[in-house]
């Protein structure tokens, strides 16, 4: 294996996980923000007020989210496969 070849396979590998990754830390920003807002307007500093929404959220975005991600990481996993095929010449 080539340095160019590992370089791009790493490459290709941190760009898929932010990808993946990309719809969930958004929307952690998101809630977090509002909730934040919402503690500050109305002086409230339950814990919990900031972990449930976020909980939620990431629950939510799971079960919306869940085929689209499924779809991707097989199809991520079979390009690494058939790579796999092609580096071993």
């Amino acid at each position: 294996m080539n340095p160019e070849v590992a370089i791009d396979i790493f490459k290709t590998t941190v760009v898929f996980a932010l990808s993946v990754t990309a719809p969930f830390l958004i929307a952690m920003l998101l809630v977090g923000l509002m909730t934040s807002l919402f503690q500050s307007v109305t002086s409230l500093q339950e814990p919990t007020l900031t972990f449930a929404p976020k909980l939620i959220t990431f629950a939510l975005l799971g079960i919306v989210l869940g085929p689209w991600l499924l779809r991707m990481l097989g199809e991520f996993t079979v390009g690494v496969i058939g790579r796999m095929a092609t580096l071993a010449h």
